[in-house]
């Protein structure tokens, strides 16, 4: 499912306009990833968790010529689905 598509199915279950329905994901979004930045974790009870997870810098290898090269240290994104949202693909 594309962005365009989550949005027209926001349009049909909430009953909003299609410019209110992308604003309202927008929003959505704009918060889950504010709220990774502040505190590194974001809940939403039956659906999962979102984490920001620190990766260690380490040396990785260019696939090409096989040089070493040194990967930087970096903040991750992570989900952890729920139980409801496991339990509704299966």
């Amino acid at each position: 499912m594309t962005k365009a598509e989550l949005v027209d199915f926001i349009v049909e279950q909430a009953d909003l306009t299609k410019a209110e329905a992308n604003r309202a994901l927008e929003a959505t979004l704009q918060g889950i990833t504010s709220g990774l930045k502040k505190t590194g974790k974001v809940a939403l009870v039956g659906f999962g968790t979102f984490t920001a997870k620190e990766r260690e810098a380490r040396e990785g290898r260019n696939p090409q010529t096989g040089e070493p090269v040194h990967i930087a240290a970096r903040v991750v994104p992570g989900f952890k689905a729920g139980n409801k949202l496991k339990d509704a693909l299966n």
